[in-house]
């Protein structure tokens, strides 16, 4: 085929667009009938090219970039560089850097609105009821994010992931990867004051200071409608665990109950 379109008489007819004649070809059915597009495919070197490939796989969104790494070796390799899924983990966000590695590669692969929360520093005189106010978000909301059984965990923590319900508040922002083990789950946390304060850890669900450990008493006497000495007793055989000392509580509570003891 000459530059300008003219069929030169030695060019071979690409076999893409050869018209095959079924009276010329009956006997090669079975040899020659379709050619199949895939990555595996000697035909098709570019789609084993990892320049194209990363050209073409930096447009795509997250959850095409999940499946073009299960096709093969090669897209996979591809599909899993670093930076071509952090910036597609951020694109429909708009957001202007994640920073952070996560724990498990697994985090990447979905970037729904869910997957990010802004953090609240708790101060004297908040509620979850409050929070919910202030960030247009519901309770029970706030309460599925951060793993509370009830209004009272919030008296255990130093701070509080709020669900975003409004987009918009990514756009150009910079969001930290953590995993807060007082909500069990690893999450995008996005800082309206700026970044994180670094004198204090979410990342231990144990409180270490001695104010820390007061609000965990207060928390528990609350929940369990019992005095100082009860409270210590029940965090002490739960080695310092506030969920496990309510449950241990209440196995109790029910033990009595059941036996008539104390009535």
């Amino acid at each position: 085929m000459g530059c300008c379109g003219d069929k030169d008489e030695d060019d071979p007819i690409p076999i893409l667009t050869q018209h095959l004649n079924p009276a010329d070809f009956s006997n090669q059915i079975s040899a020659e009938t379709t050619i199949t597009i895939s990555p595996m495919n000697s035909h098709f070197s570019a789609l084993t090219c990892r320049d194209t490939l990363r050209l073409i796989f930096e447009k795509l969104p997250v959850a095409d970039l999940a499946r073009a790494s299960c096709v093969c070796r090669v897209w996979n390799s591809v599909a899993s560089d670093g930076e071509i899924v952090r910036s597609a983990f951020m694109e429909p966000w708009k957001l202007k850097e994640v920073v952070g590695k996560p724990v498990s590669s697994c985090f990447w692969r979905d970037n729904d609105i869910w997957k990010f929360a802004i953090s609240h520093k708790i101060v004297r005189g908040d509620t979850v009821a409050s929070l919910a106010v202030k960030y247009s978000v519901q309770v029970m909301d706030i309460k599925r994010l951060n793993n509370m059984m009830s209004d009272h965990g919030i008296y255990s923590r130093e701070r509080l992931l709020i669900p975003i319900s409004n987009p918009d508040i990514l756009m150009n922002g910079t969001c930290y990867i953590e995993l807060d083990t007082c909500a069990k789950r690893e999450v995008a946390v996005l800082y309206l004051e700026g970044e994180p304060d670094k004198r204090f850890s979410y990342l231990s669900n144990r409180a270490t200071s001695n104010q820390g450990k007061r609000r965990v008493l207060d928390s528990l006497k609350r929940s369990m409608q019992v005095d100082d000495g009860t409270a210590q007793y029940y965090l002490s055989i739960s080695n310092g665990d506030p969920r496990a000392a309510l449950t241990e509580f209440s196995a109790d509570l029910r033990w009595e109950r059941q036996t008539g003891f104390g009535s």
